[in-house]
């Protein structure tokens, strides 16, 4: 009976008195806890009393005093987002000083930097920053020279964020960096107009490249056939000079000469497949018919068919 009732002692002191006491204390002002970037503003009868943005245990008794009980039934708190936010606004419509209809795509960040004039000085502060922003980047970047537009980002982010700054700073908000992320081209037919633009000057600039490869490709085979034939014309002018000093060396060796010159007609024969005749030394009829032939060859001999007789032998 002593461990139940001691259990149940302990189960009603832990989650029923103990939460009670801690939210009664709360209540009297004895303690409020303030997390880290965020910011808590107390009003009282209209009245700010208190603004607590240290992250920690805090004690209303001394930041209010005599305010501190009343503070949470008869006031309001308030309790703001300190951390750094961030915003994307698509495709805000300028022009560019050629007329061109563009878009521009700006990324900004912002934080709170005056809880109370964030609260009481505007009822839609981030909305009329994006609005604010919104209108600076068409208002400065407006009749801008395209190639400006599409290169010059970086002082484009400056020029923005200098103009909605002091404007921001009065709603409590802190404009933090500004970078303009995308330049495009709103118009379709324009669009379109320009990648036919970009496909027909690649396709120029494709045919110009082949073309110089082309040009380079005959210099050099021009250059190659040229220097061959040079060569070769060295080399046929050096050949009877070079044949006629082999044949006068040979002929002073007059065996050598009449062998080589037999050699070479008759491998000047063999190799033009002329029919040779061979007449034999004693002359004979038949040897100057032979010779007397166009093309030397020798007739056939024809054969008279011998005669069969069709009755039976006896």
């Amino acid at each position: 009976m002593t461990t139940l009732v001691v259990a149940l002692a302990t189960f009603f002191a832990s989650f029923l008195i103990v939460p009670l006491l801690l939210w009664l204390a709360r209540m009297f002002g004895f303690y409020v806890i303030v997390q880290e970037r965020r910011c808590l503003v107390y009003v009282l009868f209209g009245k700010v009393v208190a603004i607590l943005d240290e992250p920690g245990l805090r004690c209303l008794w001394l930041e209010m005093s005599w305010r501190a009980p009343i503070i949470n039934w008869f006031g309001r708190r308030y309790e703001i987002d300190l951390r750094l936010d961030q915003e994307y606004l698509r495709s805000q419509p300028v022009n560019s000083e050629e007329g061109a209809p563009m878009g521009i795509g700006i990324w900004y960040e912002m934080y709170i930097s005056d809880p109370v004039a964030f609260l009481f000085k505007n009822t839609d502060p981030r909305g009329s920053l994006a609005a604010n922003v919104s209108n600076s980047t068409v208002r400065c970047l407006s009749n801008m020279p395209l190639a400006d537009m599409m290169i010059n980002r970086h002082r484009m982010s400056q020029t923005v964020r200098a103009e909605v700054s002091p404007q921001s700073n009065d709603w409590g908000y802190k404009l933090g960096s500004v970078y303009i992320r995308k330049v495009h081209f709103r118009d379709v037919d324009m669009i379109r107009q320009i990648e036919s633009k970009v496909v027909n000057r690649l396709r120029q600039v494709t045919s110009s490249i082949k073309q110089d490869g082309v040009n380079q490709v005959n210099i050099i085979t021009s250059t190659a056939e040229r220097q061959a034939a040079v060569e070769f014309a060295k080399a046929g002018a050096t050949r009877p000079q070079i044949v006629g000093a082999a044949l006068n060396q040979i002929a002073q060796d007059p065996e050598v000469a009449e062998a080589m010159f037999t050699l070479l007609e008759t491998q000047k024969l063999l190799q033009n497949g002329a029919s040779i005749t061979l007449i034999p030394s004693k002359p004979t009829l038949l040897a100057d018919l032979l010779a007397t032939l166009p093309d030397g060859t020798v007739p056939k001999p024809v054969h008279k068919p011998t005669e069969v007789s069709s009755f039976p032998q006896r």
